[in-house]
């Protein structure tokens, strides 16, 4: 992705007055009626194997594809990021961050050390009160994040022990980017405040994998050195679109017979 809860990866948006809402505000006629189900930053995301469902493009990535996309990358990851740790952002993150750590991996040296952390994003909608005309204000996913998850410090050991290092942010999409630039600034205010008592001039580098980047307008942001030193990878470029995981599909038969139904249209 990009929020959730994200610790369990997917879940239902369950309004239909959220589902007209996004509609009208993301595409000229919103004339779909459909389930939506999200992975964390993203309302409507995509890839390669793409179909049209009204006004919304889908796009459906295997299993395959994640593993190919994690095995082209992992090269320029250990050229330019070394990275003695990495983070998976729950719950998109999980499975990219596990097949990149074996392709990754150097003859004579142990696995990259995999730690996760989950976040939850919502956002309010104004709504009526039931009974009154009082405006109220339901949680629904979108922009506020929150912990729901962070660094377990009994394998870790201490914060202390990040002071200094290359870290790699795993996830699956940069959508909005909301969730990315949460993240990012989490984990350098816990870090800084390790080095401080550390009283170390030494820096923890932290750099960012995602299987896809949307092509939009973020509204998030990301440390401008992270961007101008190359410390941002994205295997895919998409545009803004709707992408289904593998992870998220509970009939993954019917998830690949669709994925193969979008490239074979794609081919003709």
């Amino acid at each position: 992705m990009d929020p959730s809860p994200r610790s369990s990866g997917s879940y239902y948006i369950g309004t239909l007055a959220f589902i007209k809402a996004y509609a009208e505000a993301n595409f000229e006629s919103p004339t779909w009626t459909v389930k939506m189900k999200r992975t964390r930053d993203s309302y409507a995301s995509y890839t390669t194997n793409t179909i049209k469902m009204a006004e919304i493009e889908k796009i459906y990535v295997t299993y395959n594809d994640v593993h190919k996309l994690c095995q082209e990358s992992a090269a320029e990851i250990l050229a330019n990021f070394k990275p003695h740790l990495m983070i998976a952002i729950g719950g998109g993150g999980y499975v990219p961050v596990r097949i990149l750590r074996s392709f990754l991996r150097q003859p004579g040296s142990p696995n990259i050390p995999i730690q996760a952390i989950g976040l939850s994003l919502y956002e309010s909608l104004p709504e009526t009160l039931a009974g009154t005309e009082t405006p109220g204000v339901p949680e629904v996913p979108g922009t506020r994040v929150t912990r729901t998850q962070w660094l377990d410090l009994t394998a870790l050991g201490e914060m202390e022990n990040l002071v200094g290092k290359r870290v790699l942010i795993v996830d699956e999409v940069d959508d909005t980017r909301t969730t990315l630039e949460y993240a990012v600034k989490e984990l350098e205010k816990d870090v800084e405040a390790a080095r401080r008592r550390l009283g170390t001039d030494e820096k923890t580098q932290f750099s960012i994998f995602v299987l896809h980047n949307k092509d939009k307008q973020k509204k998030g942001t990301l440390p401008a050195e992270m961007l101008d030193n190359g410390r941002y990878l994205a295997a895919r470029t998409v545009g803004d679109a709707w992408i289904n995981y593998p992870w998220e599909a509970e009939d993954i038969d019917e998830h690949d017979r669709q994925a193969a139904s979008a490239l074979s249209k794609q081919a003709k």
